[in-house]
């Protein structure tokens, strides 16, 4: 996103201005009775729309952490079965962080869970603020703009409730502002509390879908998220609700706002702000929203001449070899998502590196074991931030979450037909694209265990049959590192129970997160979640 993401930069930095000079005069003032000529004062200060507009933006800005450093990224993808991170030459052990995600042996003071409830509950207070300042009048907005605006802050506090309520489950619900501290609830509370606020909210929200709503809470992403909390519901709550998923995907495929990119490749591209499956993103920008940095943890150092960019990577992350070996022949998904085999230097042809798939140890890995995650693209010049827009929710999500559900409860033809037109455009042959029923309802194709050094199985662990694994491997197919598998392998019941690389299963306390130690001192009212030490 680039035009809109200035336009709202601008506008915030209005605002602050205006904020900064009306404190100034507040705390210079000695005189009450003095006449201002000069400054902008509190009394005489009517906000534009486009101060609006900022006001409201200042409730999304925190969505950007989801590709900042050990951001929702990295609490998704560093703790499922994809993406590792092991001890490199230039160290990436960083005080066993990134182990403790793989080897599920996360405590109290692991960032990653942490960032995720501070930056969510941010995002949360701010909404709170907005919801506030219409209620008591310090925005003048309309009666109509006062529905608008606080039926689209509902709908984003929303969203960011239902990032915990997959990641800690048992949070505060706080919807609005209170000296008080908040007191726990639970998750099944915390689910009643997302669903009621999305389905309340709805029929409020805007229809329209180009710039002006780009990046924004529209109706259809809020049936999203509705659509992505029914489909966990059995989980979060204990209750499965397909039926629920099928009417609330039906709602946004109905709407005809939405459709299928023809090639998977150009939905990661660095302006995709237009591309039609974005339901809902999180727009970046290099200058003026730099926090995607994900590619600089993904890429080599000398990733840098393969690509032309201005900043040098550092070189950590890369992909299970065990994932890399469930493609299927002919998926271009394998080359539009990885970097594979040979990097040439673009301007003189010359072989810089060449990445091999096998990675030995999470304990030891030179530079160039291990596939690299290369689906945003890398412009020419990029800097340590992309211009890319993170696609958090998007149409093809909507079609697989509809085909889960409908082969969950006996339609697995109707089910087959639409993960056959996903694949569709990532297969020179269509014959090669379908997929039956049958085949979705059967097993994973993964060989899970934990890998020796040679890349064979050291210790197979649970080798039960994956009911649906066949459609839990269409999704890491299609949405490998889009911040999704951990939520997944928990539904599949994978993530509690199955060995990869060098993980073991740790226990079903693990589908949820420890409470942070700063947030237990600092609230009474909070008990750690079951499994972990205060």
């Amino acid at each position: 996103m680039k035009n809109i993401s200035i336009k709202l930069t601008s506008a915030l930095w209005k605002m602050f201005s205006i904020t900064l000079v009306l404190s100034i005069v507040m705390a210079s003032c000695t005189n009450l009775e003095e006449e201002v000529y000069s400054e902008v004062t509190e009394d005489s200060f009517v906000p534009a729309e486009s101060d609006i507009i900022a006001v409201m933006a200042s409730a999304y800005t925190p969505l950007r952490y989801i590709m900042g450093w050990q951001g929702w990224f990295d609490l998704q993808e560093e703790s499922a079965d994809i993406i590792v991170t092991p001890t490199r030459p230039n160290g990436w052990d960083d005080g066993g962080t990134y182990k403790r995600m793989h080897f599920h042996k996360w405590d109290n003071l692991q960032w990653q869970p942490t960032n995720t409830w501070v930056t969510c509950f941010n995002g949360i207070n701010s909404a709170n603020r907005v919801i506030l300042q219409i209620e008591s009048g310090a925005l003048p907005v309309s009666d109509e703009q006062a529905v608008i605006i606080t039926a689209e802050m509902r709908a984003l506090r929303a969203l960011y409730y239902s990032m915990l309520l997959d990641t800690h489950g048992n949070v505060p619900i706080i919807s609005s502002y209170s000296d008080e501290l908040p007191v726990q609830n639970t998750r099944k509370e915390v689910y009643d509390f997302v669903v009621s606020e999305l389905t309340t909210v709805i029929p409020a929200l805007s229809e329209t879908v180009n710039m002006s709503t780009y990046g924004r809470m529209t109706k259809w992403a809020a049936y999203h998220v509705l659509a992505k909390v029914y489909l966990n519901a059995e989980v979060y709550a204990g209750e499965a609700q397909w039926e629920k998923v099928i009417a609330a995907c039906d709602e946004i495929i109905q709407s005809g706002a939405f459709s299928l990119a023809p090639t998977y490749k150009e939905i990661f591209d660095a302006q995709n702000e237009d591309n039609p499956e974005m339901v809902f993103a999180v727009p970046y920008d290099q200058i003026y929203a730099p926090e995607f940095g994900a590619h600089m943890k993904m890429l080599l150092p000398d990733h840098r001449s393969v690509f032309n960019m201005e900043a040098q990577p550092w070189g950590g992350s890369s992909c299970n070899p065990q994932f890399i070996d469930t493609y299927q022949p002919g998926d271009n998904r394998l080359e539009d998502t990885w970097l594979m085999g040979d990097q040439i230097n673009p301007i003189d042809g010359s072989v810089v590196m060449t990445l091999v798939k096998e990675m030995p140890s999470i304990y030891n890995c030179t530079f160039t074991q291990g596939f690299r995650l290369g689906k945003y693209e890398i412009e020419p010049g990029a800097t340590g931030a992309l211009n890319n827009d993170f696609p958090f929710l998007r149409y093809t999500e909507v079609l697989m979450m509809k085909a889960e559900s409908l082969l969950r409860t006996g339609r697995a033809a109707e089910a087959a037909a639409i993960v056959t037109e996903v694949r569709g455009r990532s297969f020179d042959n269509p014959a090669d694209a379908e997929v039956t029923g049958t085949e979705l309802q059967g097993d994973t194709t993964w060989q899970y265990g934990t890998l020796k050094e040679d890349g064979t199985i050291d210790e197979a662990g649970d080798q039960s049959v994956v009911p649906y694994g066949r459609f839990l491997d269409e999704l890491g197919w299609e949405f490998a590192g889009e911040a999704h598998r951990r939520t997944d392998l928990i539904r599949f019941g994978v993530f509690q129970t199955k060995n990869w690389y060098n993980h073991t299963p740790q226990g079903d306390h693990t589908i949820l997160f420890p409470i942070g130690l700063e947030q237990l001192n600092t609230n009474s009212n909070l008990d750690q979640n079951p499994g972990y030490i205060k």
